[in-house]
């Protein structure tokens, strides 16, 4: 197995801070509650890099690993199944991906199929519907996701960037079809910077007893306060394919917060990011924050995040600040 070279002071940290798990919605899955997000894999973290974040999040207790066909064209999937029983056996994660953009029938198998081909394996843990496609006919692409749990294909589903009325929607059919497979989990925006989950989607999800998982929890990057002073040469900022990606972020309210952040990370002993992901991992009905670092240090300082409990003070803070 990859054996990640650490520092004493994080191999120390490391052990304080292992992973925690919760149950992903209404289901027997149990979850780590932080996972590790891949669409960097192919884009900026190479093979090398990706294997050292995967052999750091594993031996911190970390299950759930999150990638998508739609990440470089599937490249993140072919480079989690060329780690798979190598630097970590098969059996000791949770593989969650994503359906492709086009939600037929026949295109969800295709992409369901593509998926397995390119990791090298028999079954997804976690399968969920990307998008909303008015051209499709919902119960087409749910009796598809019924389809491939029967199969044994995929073991759990669940929908990924849908409104509040669309996952309530989706839910409804699935809660209330005889036979039908419940959804476990909606996918979506959800930081510090982004809260506009707060008035539908969140509610919806608790309503149905789904989880959320949050992608970009740290608000894109900008929440880690790597922002506040320059844009770092090697940081997504100075990318010319991902610099909108974040742009839109870089406001002044973004401003306020991060100052909170790293006052708080001050007082705590910790990093900026380590308080924003506990501020969101802890928020009702998350199931996990999914973590996207870059490289294997970016990764360690968010795993942090477990040894760290947020007093009441500063997560009223954090609210006021981050307010709409």
């Amino acid at each position: 197995m990859f054996t990640p070279k650490l520092g004493g002071t994080f191999r120390e940290r490391i052990r304080c801070a292992t992973v925690r798990y919760r149950q992903l919605g209404n289901t027997g899955l149990r979850v780590s509650r932080l996972a590790l997000g891949t669409m960097n894999w192919g884009h900026g973290t190479d093979s090398t890099e990706a294997a050292a974040q995967l052999a750091t999040f594993h031996h911190a207790g970390g299950t759930l690993v999150d990638t998508s066909p739609e990440y470089q064209h599937g490249r993140s999937e072919t480079m989690l199944g060329e780690l798979l029983g190598t630097d970590v056996a098969r059996e000791q994660l949770l593989i969650a991906t994503t359906t492709g953009p086009h939600p037929s029938r026949a295109a969800l198998l295709d992409s369901l199929h593509g998926s397995l081909r390119r990791m090298g394996i028999d079954h997804i843990d976690l399968w969920q519907l990307h998008g909303w496609d008015p051209s499709v006919p919902l119960e087409e692409a749910l009796d598809t996701l019924d389809t491939a749990v029967t199969s044994g294909k995929v073991r759990y589903i669940g929908v990924s960037n849908h409104s509040g009325w669309q996952l309530a929607t989706a839910a409804a059919l699935q809660g209330t079809v005889p036979g039908r497979i419940p959804l476990a989990c909606a996918q979506t925006e959800y930081s510090l910077l982004q809260r506009h989950p707060e008035t539908e989607i969140l509610p919806a999800a608790r309503h149905h007893d789904l989880s959320l998982l949050a992608w970009a929890p740290l608000g894109r990057g900008v929440l880690t306060g790597k922002y506040r002073d320059e844009t770092p040469a090697d940081s997504r900022a100075a990318d010319p394919e991902l610099a909108d990606y974040l742009e839109h972020h870089r406001t002044h309210r973004a401003g306020r917060i991060v100052h909170a952040l790293s006052t708080a990370a001050d007082g705590l002993g910790t990093s900026p990011a380590a308080v924003a992901l506990a501020w969101i991992r802890d928020r009702p009905g998350v199931g996990a924050p999914v973590v996207g670092a870059r490289t294997a240090e970016q990764l360690k300082s968010c795993l942090e995040c477990e040894d760290v409990t947020l007093p009441p003070a500063i997560q009223a803070a954090l609210d006021d600040v981050s307010a709409l």
